[in-house]
Order: C-alpha cells, then structure tokens, then sequence
C-alpha cells in the first residue's frame, strides 16, 4: 500500500497505492508508518518525496471507517504517523498532484515542504461531513498560513487550486512538468539544511491584532450560518486553541473536539449524505439491469425550448458540459433578452445559438422542452417535434408536476420520452430529478442520468407521479404551515422553527423569493380557488380535504412577494430582499380567524415541526410504497441537494429513523386525531408496518416493502 524504492541516488520515494483516490486506510496507514521508519534507518536516503499513484496524492481518510471503532484504533495512527514524519531528521518533500484532501492535505502538512501541480487542488472538507480536520489540520494550517486564510480554508471545505495555494504559502513551488520529478530535484537541493523551522509544530501561529474580537466575531458568524450544526464551531474553537495555545495543547484540544464529533448523530447523518448521493446514481430495472449498464446513445447537442428563467439556466447547464446547444423561443424580445442573460452567465464559453423557429431542435439528440407549466402548450409542442426530430432523439420536459406519460402519448416513439425536471437556478442547483413513464426505455433513462452526471447534477430516477417525488412532498409540508397560521401561528415563528431546525429558509421567506403567484396560477388550473369555486365552513374544503386559501386572498391583494416588495413579509422596495414583519398581514390573520369563527390558540416550535415535517416524512412513506422512489435514500438525497435539507439532519427519512419511527408515528396519529379533516396527517400503512417490524435501520427498509417494484 506504500510503495518504497531510491530514485537519484539520494531520495526515497514513498509511493501511497489505494486506488482510487489512494485513502488512508489501515494498510495504507501501516505501510506508511513503516516506510519512514526505513527512511530514517537507510544511510543512503538523505532526502524523502511523498507521492501518490496514479497522478492523485491522497483523497483523505477511507470515509467507510469512520463510525467503526475497530477500524479506526487498528495499525497506527495519522497523528502518530505525521509526528514521526516531521520529526524526520531529513527533508521530506510532499509531490502533489491531482488532490491533497482531508487527512491527505494533513500528510502534506506534515512533510517540510510541498510542491503541486498547476492542477493540483488541495484542502480540508472535514466540516461537510460533521468533522474538524483531526489529524494536526487544525494546528498546522494557521502556523503556516496565519489564523484568517486557516480558519476561512477549515470552516468552508472548500477546495483551494494550486495558483491560489502558492499565494497562500501553502505551496512552495507549482510546477507544469512531472511533478515527483520536480520534486526530487528540489528534495535534492535541500538536503542537509536546518529544518526546524520547517516543521510546523515548531512554530507559533503568526501574531493577530485584537485576537479575542476577531473570534468572538467568527464564532457570531459561524453560529449564524451553520444553523444548528455543530462541526463548523468546534473547527472554529480548534483554530482558537492552534493561536493560543502550544502546539501539543493544541492536539490535545483538537483529539478532545474530534472525538465529540466523530460519533455525534450529525456527523452519522453528513456521512450518510456523503454515500447517499453516490447511492443516487444507481437505479435498477425489474429485471435487475441496472441503468449505468444500459446502452445509451451519446449526446452531443440540444435544443432548449422556452427561454425563461429556468430554459435559460438549462441552456448554460447544457452548454457548461459541453454539448452544443440550439436555444428556441418564439417570442423576439424574450429571445433577445436571453440570448444577453445566456452570454452573461457563461462569460463567452460554451457554444449557443439561437432560434425564433422550433424547426432548428429537428437534428438535436436531446431537446429539453421548457416552457410555461401548461399541459396544452407542452402537449402541442410534443405534437410538434415528434414530427419535427431525427430518429432517436431524446424528449425530455422540465416539468415539476405534470403527467410525463401524457406527454409520451403526443409522440411517434414515447419510449424516447423523459422528465429532465431542473431545480432553478439550473445552472446552479445540483438535484436533476430523472422521471421516467411506464414507458420510457431503460436505454432513454440512461442518457438522461448519463448528461445529469456530465453537468455535475446529483440525478436521481424516479416515477411518474403528480409532484413526482420532491414537489409531491412538499405539498403537504407547505399546507401544515399554512394551517398553522390559521390556527394562531405568525409567519415569523414558523419561519424561525424551521431555520433553527437548519432550513437557511423557512417556509414564508421561500415562498416570497420564489413568488406567490406561482403557485397561486397552479392552484386556479387545478381547480382549487378562483371564481365560482365554494367555501366550505369553517374553512374551505377541496376534494373532501381542507384547504386554506390564504395564500390566494393575499396573491388577491396584489402580495406576490420580494418581486412587488409585500408578501407574507414587507420589504423595503420590489426586488428587496430583507424581510420585515408586517402589522398589515398580522391584522389580516385576525380578521381571516374571526371571519371563519377561528380562536387563536399559543403553538410553539416543537410543533411547528413536527407538524410540517412529520407530514412530508409521511409523503415519502407513501412514495416508498408506491414504487415512485427506489429507496429511502433517493429521497433524501432529493431533498439534500434540491430542497435545502440541512447535510447534519441527513434527509426527511434518515432524520425519522433518527427521531425514531414509533414517535414519528404516535406524533402524527396524534395530529391527525385532532385534526381529521387533514388526511396527510394520516398515518402511511408503511410506516405502520415498519414500526411492527421493531423500526429496522433503514438500509433495511426495502425489505418491508412488500411488492415494490420499480415502476419502470
């Protein structure tokens, strides 16, 4: 696992082989404990380079032994091992090519000096899975780089390239040429010079003017962003300790730190995401093909239909992966406004061109219809490229919530027909939900999975449904809240519930960003409110449900949120985006309860919660039995990565088997019971029988689903 041999005369050469990412995992670890002991001991060695095979230095700690004690405490320790490499009487010189992440930045920080690849990339992503860097990251990184550049490199994770790290001094030298060769001839050059002050644990974190009020205000910042999450304040109370405190005193604050997050349930649940979403992108067949095994033709152009916003951010997805792209809209003006939106966000790469006439998507191998949510105008258009299109292109709509098989029915071959449903921004958001009809083709899937994987999506398949699966959870998540404001909540606690739950949104303030009147313009089409529709008493019924129309008496008033500067919040002009509180709106919640006969009664946060997130934990019960999700995991990863889900809550179902599925269960048989006219309140037949089995964790779940069946 650490390959040793003497290159130069003079260096040894310590080669880590863990394919793919080469991890530090206990045989890696071991036999690169042993091999600098050897370097040590061999008279002939003067110097040392660390590398990594394959043109990747070292991806971090093996993720699948964090939470396995066994694990962990066999064969010798990072910290043990990078205290002896540093301790090493002669220069070891760390060659860094492709990544340096997690406990591999740390192996590098170890060494005496470090030279990277102008592609290299390093850094400390501990954080995103509930973690400080835990092998002397925490300490070295501010003696090297000083406690600001440190603390902003551990508390975000993110990744830092190698022009910016040579800035930082983070990197000695960036080379364009072989990089262990480079690093030999410098490994060379250095031998015999004092390395004291190369060894990190030897110096002092360069001095920081009014110390104590620059962490007081980091710790404020980081408070107010992680919401709740405990990681990026101990990263920083780490960094604190590596500025005020002796290196080993440090170490011992950082093991102190570690070993309080390792095992926390969030650091369970990032882990958890962390596999979840490379879970996502399996998706199997009822003959048990799996979709990545699946032939699919190759996609090397498209056409986006309708330039609105979310057509728009498709085509900058589209053209950022590197297909060419036809963008379509028959409006003139919206077309030339696009066509200056599109040139801005790609900054004059990829390539794009444009078109009034939808005959120009007829030689495209996938066209990606997006136009206004109205199932006459998407079935017209289907109409028309199936008439339009070579043999063999791929349809696919960026619907939320319309019937994808009523789509394929427009066209000569619905087998080639998918929903590609975007999360806007598109070009920024990661989820790409793949919906596939009752008869799509395995092969038509695996295109649409195969390009969300090529735009950096996280793509999950999933069945066709109304709100298929992230919008169709959503309903009843949005309705609880709504409710809650009839029944004597404000905007304001509800809102504050579900951000100190982690949302960086709640519920109001989202739906103000997003618009009101979208959903308002849904809610007329599907026959909910509008002219002639009946009240029930005391509160509005539909479909034998109760419904609450405030967000259509407020649409009413001319409140569409942030675009007209009032919705359910004031702000201070149109576009504005701080939100205030606002006497008009609580006035008029008075008026609404006292006009359907309703008292206000005291809700506290602990229902709010459970009430809107028991409801959409119990939607996905529901999908799960329907055969519209695969798996629990799939859900949470749509709700993670399309749905704000806080990483640290791990997702809707992994945070109910953490609550604990008997209470999930007794919490919504007891709102239901009080309120019976909501039946997503109801309990899921699922749910119930889970809780029956003893509540198996949930990788076991899908054994309880009796007959579920993809729907493909």
């Amino acid at each position: 696992m650490a390959q040793y041999r003497i290159v130069s005369g003079s260096v040894a050469l310590i080669t880590i082989q863990n394919p793919p990412v080469n991890a530090l995992r206990t045989a890696v670890r071991e036999g690169l404990f042993n091999s600098i002991k050897r370097a040590s001991n061999d008279a002939l060695v003067r110097s040392v380079v660390l590398t990594g095979h394959n043109g990747t230095f070292c991806g971090g700690a093996d993720i699948k032994e964090f939470g396995n004690v066994s694990l962990l405490d066999s064969g010798p320790h990072l910290v043990e091992i990078f205290q002896s490499m540093e301790a090493l009487r002669k220069p070891v010189v760390a060659a860094i090519e492709g990544f340096a992440l997690g406990g591999g930045l740390e192996l590098a920080l170890a060494c005496h000096y470090r030279i990277g690849h102008s592609e290299a990339k390093v850094g400390l992503p501990e954080v995103s899975l509930g973690l400080l860097p835990g092998a002397g990251g925490s300490q070295r990184l501010p003696r090297l780089l000083g406690v600001r550049a440190a603390l902003d490199m551990i508390i975000t994770g993110r990744h830092v390239a190698a022009g910016e790290a040579l800035k930082l001094g983070l990197l000695d030298r960036v080379t364009d040429q072989n990089t262990v060769d480079a690093a030999v001839r410098f490994a060379q050059s250095v031998e015999g010079e004092p390395l004291d002050n190369r060894r990190l644990g030897n110096r002092p974190c360069p001095p920081l003017e009014n110390m104590d009020a620059f962490f007081e205000e980091a710790m404020r910042h980081v408070r107010s962003r992680a919401r709740g999450a405990s990681a990026p304040i101990a990263c920083v109370q780490a960094v604190r300790g590596a500025a005020t405190l002796p290196f080993h005193k440090g170490m011992e604050l950082e093991k102190m730190l570690m070993g309080t997050l390792i095992n926390s349930g969030q650091a369970q649940a990032s882990r958890y995401c962390f596999f979840t979403e490379r879970e996502a992108a399996r998706w199997t067949t009822p003959n048990g093909a799996r979709w990545d095994s699946s032939r699919a033709e190759p996609i090397s152009t498209a056409a986006v239909i309708g330039l609105g916003t979310m057509g728009r951010g498709i085509t900058v997805a589209l053209a950022r992966a590197g297909l060419s792209v036809v963008a379509v809209e028959t409006q003139e003006h919206q077309l030339a406004e696009a066509q200056r939106a599109v040139s801005h966000m790609l900054k004059g790469g990829g390539h794009v061109s444009y078109s009034p006439d939808l005959q120009a998507a007829a030689e495209a191998d996938l066209v990606v219809e997006a136009v206004f949510e109205d199932m006459a105008i998407k079935e017209k258009i289907f109409k028309q490229l199936s008439a339009i299109c070579k043999p063999g292109t791929l349809l696919a709509t960026n619907t939320s919530s319309l019937d994808i098989d009523r789509l394929a029915s427009c066209t000569r071959h619905p087998e080639l027909v998918v929903g590609m449903h975007f999360f806007a921004p598109a070009h920024i958001m990661r989820l790409l939900e793949v919906v596939y009809g009752p008869r799509s083709s395995p092969q038509a899937v695996a295109a649409a999975m195969q390009l969300g994987k090529r735009m950096g999506k996280v793509s999950v398949a999933v069945g066709n449904c109304t709100g298929f699966v992230g919008n169709r959870m959503l309903k009843p998540y949005l309705n609880q809240a709504h409710f809650l404001l009839e029944e004597g909540a404000t905007p304001e606690l509800v809102d504050a519930a579900l951000e100190e739950f982690g949302f960086p949104m709640g519920v109001f303030k989202m739906s103000d960003l997003s618009g009101l009147d979208i959903g308002w313009r849904i809610r007329k089409e599907e026959g909910l409110t509008g002219p002639g529709v009946t009240l029930g008493q005391p509160m509005r019924i539909r479909h034998g449900c109760r419904y609450s129309p405030l967000g259509d008496l407020i649409c009413e008033e001319g409140r569409y949120g942030q675009k007209t500067g009032r919705g359910w919040y004031l702000y201070d002009k149109p576009g504005g985006r701080v939100a205030r509180s606002d006497p008009w709106l609580l006035n008029f919640l008075e008026e609404y309860r006292a006009r359907h006969g309703l008292v206000a009664r005291r809700i506290d946060q602990q229902e709010v919660l459970e009430r809107c997130l028991y409801a959409l934990i119990n939607e996905g019960f529901r999908i799960l039995e329907d055969g519209i999700a695969a798996s629990p995991q799939n859900i949470d990863a749509i709700y993670v990565f399309g749905y704000s889900w806080p990483k640290h809550r791990g997702g809707p179902m992994f945070y109910a088997a953490q609550v604990g599925l008997a209470r999930v269960l007794e919490g919504l048989e007891q709102y239901h019971k009080a309120h019976p006219d909501i039946p997503h309140l109801q309990p899921c037949s699922l749910l119930r029988r889970l809780v029956a089995s003893g509540s198996p964790p949930i990788h076991k779940w899908s054994e309880v689903v009796k007959g579920h069946r993809s729907q493909l």
